[in-house]
């Protein structure tokens, strides 16, 4: 298997031997020369090796696979606060789908059901806002209807938001929660264009706020206010994907945000809005490669060997916020997957070391939030722990061996809204083209 060649959400079973143990040291990195590309700073006009782990798949590793395949997607607020998830009750043949909020920046996490008259579709899609109300997506004949759920004292109220059509030559799907905590977005992909829909926090109903050229993916808010939208673009008629920023202050301005190389495919995966740090996927190395760059810098995009170990797909899931001004000190979590499970990574750009730990128990697999202090909080949820949040503090680059031990910071299970509700049953200058002088910074 090619290292670090499959993005997004990977099974452990696209790796082909067991990770070596201990810890990536990379021997130097790589960045991409000067001369052949980089970051441009959105708003410049544009065309349109394993921890220690049990052998085999066992308690430690499996549950988090085992709580993920009965669960939707756990979306986290950009603040940390809400998390959001569709989760599966019951046995067969009477198994309901249904959403649940979970509580996270309290000192003991709990999650509150929100079920409704009838079971959801699994298909369906659900995302926190940072008032505690979680937005659906539901595919009902041939609309997208966007309702909001809280919590009662009787059960759980919706309120709807309106619907959109649904057309036969496009697909519909939420993009990450909003830094302003208040709205939410949604990304249309027809065979031409792309359309960016404001569902909720607008004045009436679905809004229309961008339209881009090109077949979109992805989706990464680049500032604090949740005015510029990072998405990766494929041309009409077919060529490489770049990552583009979309203002959406602008009536959906269009900016190149990523050229490495004229003909490489150049994808954002995560940003980080205090320092700038970005998390790029490319394949200008070679092969698709995970790297680094900082928004508006003049240096070329990285790309570490130790982000790179051989055997796993490596995939960023949270960046720690708050570093002000420096980007090379920001931790990054990463899911690990390989033949013996998912684990997880802690690296930062300062460092030249991929710090591999094992996962708790039924850990939600590639889901996650850092706190400004430096602690990463990972969700979990089993049999006996319905609810609980594991807490890390993020190693040092120098320390070796086993590392330190996650912590379980509560397991409260359900907090049910109502007693006893029953679960239904039916002047920007790109990277590459600035000189290399008057800093330096480790690989």
């Amino acid at each position: 298997m090619t290292a670090c060649a499959i993005e997004g959400e990977t099974a452990g079973a696209a790796a082909t031997a067991d990770p070596a143990p201990g810890e990536a040291e990379e021997p130097g990195g790589r960045d991409m020369p000067a001369e052949r590309g980089g970051l441009i700073e959105p708003g410049e006009r544009g065309e349109s090796g394993a921890p220690d782990v049990p052998d085999g798949p066992g308690e430690s590793v499996g549950p988090g696979g085992a709580a993920t395949a009965r669960t939707g997607t756990f979306t986290i607020t950009a603040d940390g606060s809400y998390a959001a998830r569709l989760t599966l009750a019951g046995q067969a043949p009477d198994a309901a789908w249904f959403p649940e909020r979970w509580t996270l920046d309290g000192h003991e996490p709990y999650a509150v059901p929100l079920p409704l008259n009838q079971p959801e579709e699994p298909d369906s899609e659900v995302l926190p806002l940072a008032d505690g109300r979680v937005l659906i997506r539901r595919r009902v004949a041939d609309r997208h209807a966007f309702s909001l759920l809280y919590p009662t004292g009787p059960g759980t109220g919706e309120l709807p938001l309106g619907a959109l059509e649904c057309a036969d030559d496009t697909s519909l799907t939420l993009l990450p929660p909003s830094p302003d905590g208040a709205s939410a977005y949604a990304l249309s992909v027809g065979e031409r264009s792309t359309t960016v829909w404001l569902v909720a926090g607008g004045a009436f109903g679905p809004e229309r706020v961008a339209e881009v050229p090109g077949r979109c993916s992805g989706g990464v808010w680049l500032n604090p206010a949740g005015r510029m939208l990072a998405l990766d673009r494929e041309p009409v008629g077919g060529g490489p994907v770049k990552a583009v920023a979309v203002d959406l202050d602008r009536g959906g301005e269009v900016s190149p945000l990523l050229q490495i190389t004229p003909d490489s495919n150049d994808r954002l995966l995560l940003a980080d809005t205090d320092s700038g740090l970005l998390l790029i996927r490319s394949d200008a190395p070679g092969h698709d490669r995970l790297g680094w760059g900082v928004l508006g810098s003049c240096l070329p995009v990285r790309f570490p060997e130790s982000l790179c170990p051989a055997d796993v797909a490596v995939t960023p899931f949270a960046v720690q916020p708050g570093q002000t001004l420096m980007p090379e000190s920001c931790a990054v979590a990463l899911r690990i997957d390989g033949a013996a499970g998912n684990w997880v990574g802690v690296w930062r750009p300062a460092g030249r070391r991929l710090h591999q730990l094992a996962a708790p128990d039924g850990w939600l697999a590639g889901s996650g939030v850092w706190t400004r202090d430096g602690f990463l909080k990972l969700p979990y949820a089993g049999r006996d722990a319905p609810c609980g949040v594991a807490l890390l503090q993020a190693p040092e680059d120098g320390e070796r061996g086993a590392g330190p031990a996650w912590t379980a910071v509560t397991e409260r299970g359900m907090q049910p809204s109502a007693a006893a509700t029953p679960l239904p049953v039916c002047k920007p200058v790109p990277l590459g083209q600035a000189p290399l002088v008057g800093r330096t910074t480790p690989g």
